[in-house]
């Protein structure tokens, strides 16, 4: 008896230790983060936010970008350029590519290629660029799957005498002229976590489904949110973060297994990408458990409005990726025909405005979008 007994708490403490001993999340790069102001001290950071844009408009002046050697000058001619997306075929870089076809249209005198990988591959995504490079192409725009592998062969490309713009996920900086920004980092980070603790309590347990584990953009959100919870609320748990590849049905298996693995310390789940966000819902869904655990994501509205309508995923984090795609080819125009170049501020974006130049060669979109029940009936993309 004493033997079984001893047999079932060895077993016991094998099953249970990955539980005892699950890693907490960490910052997934070694940049320096820069968090936001907690709720509540809006008004007594004016000071701080003055200087912020100080700041921020001294360092819009330090371009740090690359540039193309011996482009052909197509100043207000036709250009071909490539939209070579992370992968083709999810809702969400279908929509970049509307408001890429949009804003070609209304230019008059662009011609945009998609084309790209089935899944999010960067290896794939070299090909791409070779391919299109060797044919001949006037500019390429990327969304990287990883910012470092990516960039020897933007550099070629820009060598070549090709104009490279990202969107969406970044390259190395000088590996491409400018890069597109959906949204701050920081600013992504405040709205995701603020929206997690309005759901679960500022002492809850969260975990977090990514992409894959270098994609740059992802990587650069959860570092920031780590550092803006720890600096507005430190007692809120991170438990782990774990992969799901760009991949729906992974991303519900990845939640599945949280559910199983935490139990009711499980409050709330960061969902990363736009398809991680629509399979961890849907895993909550029908585990049933969408009254003890939330799924906090970044997705477009029509693959999130069933869980947002059934409170599974209450609000969704995101900006306009037909805006992000429109305002791409029109940067792409501006640095062709010379009226973008290093040095501006700001650069001028058809329907979208004027859009400001931060970090150097980083262009802004604007603030991020919280999709509820209240506003996510308003879009359709």
């Amino acid at each position: 008896m004493l033997k079984r007994t001893l047999i079932a708490l060895i077993v016991l403490a094998l099953v249970a230790g990955p539980l005892a001993f699950a890693a907490p999340a960490k910052a997934q790069d070694d940049l320096p983060t820069s968090p936001l102001e907690c709720p509540g001290e809006e008004m007594a950071a004016d000071a701080t936010m003055a200087a912020d844009a100080t700041a921020m408009a001294e360092e819009a002046m330090t371009y740090d970008g690359g540039q193309p050697v011996d482009a052909p000058d197509k100043a207000g001619q036709d250009i071909r350029v490539l939209d070579l997306p992370k992968l083709i075929g999810i809702a969400y870089f279908s929509a970049t590519t509307k408001g890429m076809n949009e804003a070609a249209e209304e230019l008059g005198n662009v011609e945009v290629v998609t084309d790209a990988p089935t899944e999010a591959n960067v290896d794939d995504q070299i090909t791409f660029i070779e391919n299109y490079v060797t044919q001949g192409i006037d500019g390429i725009m990327f969304a990287s799957n990883d910012p470092v592998a990516i960039s020897p062969a933007l550099r070629r490309a820009l060598e070549g005498g090709v104009h490279v713009i990202g969107f969406d996920a970044n390259s190395e900086p000088d590996a491409r002229e400018w890069f597109v920004n959906q949204a701050t980092f920081n600013g992504m980070a405040k709205a995701l976590v603020d929206s997690m603790v309005e759901e679960v309590g500022a002492d809850g347990s969260v975990a977090i489904i990514t992409s894959s584990l270098t994609a740059p953009n992802q990587n650069r959100w959860i570092s920031e949110m780590l550092a803006y919870s720890e600096k507005c609320y430190p007692d809120l748990n991170y438990l782990e973060t774990v992969p799901s590849e760009e991949d729906q049905q992974l991303a519900f298996q990845r939640a599945q297994e949280l559910v199983n693995k935490y139990g009711d310390e499980l409050d709330g789940i960061f969902a990363m990408s736009s398809v991680a966000a629509p399979g961890g819902a849907d895993a909550l869904t029908q585990m049933g458990v969408c009254e003890d655990t939330v799924v906090i994501g970044i997705s477009t509205p029509n693959q999130m409005r069933p869980f947002v309508k059934n409170g599974c995923a209450p609000k969704v984090v995101l900006w306009n990726p037909v805006d992000l795609g429109y305002a791409t080819v029109y940067v792409m125009r501006a640095v062709v025909d010379g009226t973008l170049l290093p040095g501006a501020t700001s650069v001028e974006a058809g329907r979208l405005g004027t859009l400001p130049v931060i970090n150097g060669s980083e262009i802004l979109l604007g603030s991020p979008t919280i999709f509820t029940t209240d506003n996510i009936d308003d879009f359709d993309f």
